[in-house]
């Protein structure tokens, strides 16, 4: 969890150095634990330096070719070339309604995704036989980016991205997924790429035409684990936190 460094005394005196508050919007003291609380809503999801917290798909360990170091979590694609360890990374908690930031790169070429809403309790082969993908991917050097609804930002396999918004290869991108309720919206640096509505019958008839209509588990649950993709390529992560809604 993130928390405030800043004591209320000091955070009072900061306000009052700005003017006084108004009454409608209550008094210093109102707005400083209105601050406090939406700071500790936000639960880290990496801590920079280790894999705390994250295991691989249908293990009780992470994968060695994923690596954590200098704030950045990435996979290793040599590593696992050389016989490591690897597999999809996945949370170890598990989350429902939520809002999810987190930071990528990919290697050219390189194709990755976020999936949400896992499940990982043995029934179940893959993480994707579950939990619908944000599509991670250099849209001009992979071949998936010749594909409707493969391409960086898009619901995969689902929903197109309504608009194009990811940055060149090998430069950073910001991704958003919000579920609350049944809405579900994507965001890729800043531009919101997808909204549509989860299970509902327009929903159901999606799932249907679409290549995971072979799983019958796939996106029927209402809570999950977050899974980072091992599709092969190298693939960087920083800044990862999320929300519960």
């Amino acid at each position: 969890m993130i928390k405030t460094t800043l004591s209320i005394a000091a955070l009072s005196l900061a306000v009052v150095a700005c003017g006084p508050a108004s009454s409608e919007k209550g008094t210093a003291e109102e707005n400083i634990e209105e601050i406090i609380v939406t700071e500790e809503e936000w639960i880290s999801l990496f801590d920079g330096d280790s894999l705390t917290g994250w295991t691989s798909f249908g293990k009780d360990q992470p994968g060695e070719a994923w690596e954590a170091a200098d704030g950045v979590l990435y996979f290793n694609s040599g590593k696992k070339d050389e016989g490591a360890s690897a597999g999809d990374l996945e949370t170890k908690e598990t989350f429902g309604y939520f809002h999810l930031q987190i930071e990528w790169k990919i290697s050219e070429g390189g194709n990755s995704g976020i999936m949400f809403l896992v499940q990982d309790n043995g029934d179940y082969e893959r993480p994707y036989h579950t939990g619908p993908e944000y599509q991670v991917l250099d849209n001009d050097g992979h071949k998936d980016g010749k594909i409707i609804t493969h391409r960086a930002g898009d619901l995969y396999d689902m929903i197109e991205s309504t608009e194009e918004a990811a940055k060149p290869v090998g430069e950073w991108n910001k991704t958003e997924i919000i579920i609350n309720d049944s809405k579900l919206q994507f965001f890729l640096n800043g531009v919101k790429t997808v909204e549509t509505t989860l299970w509902d019958d327009q929903w159901n008839a999606m799932v249907a035409e679409s290549k995971f209509a072979q799983w019958d588990g796939f996106a029927k649950f209402k809570e999950g684990k977050i899974v980072l993709q091992d599709h092969g390529d190298d693939v960087w992560f920083r800044n990862i936190k999320i929300k519960r809604l």
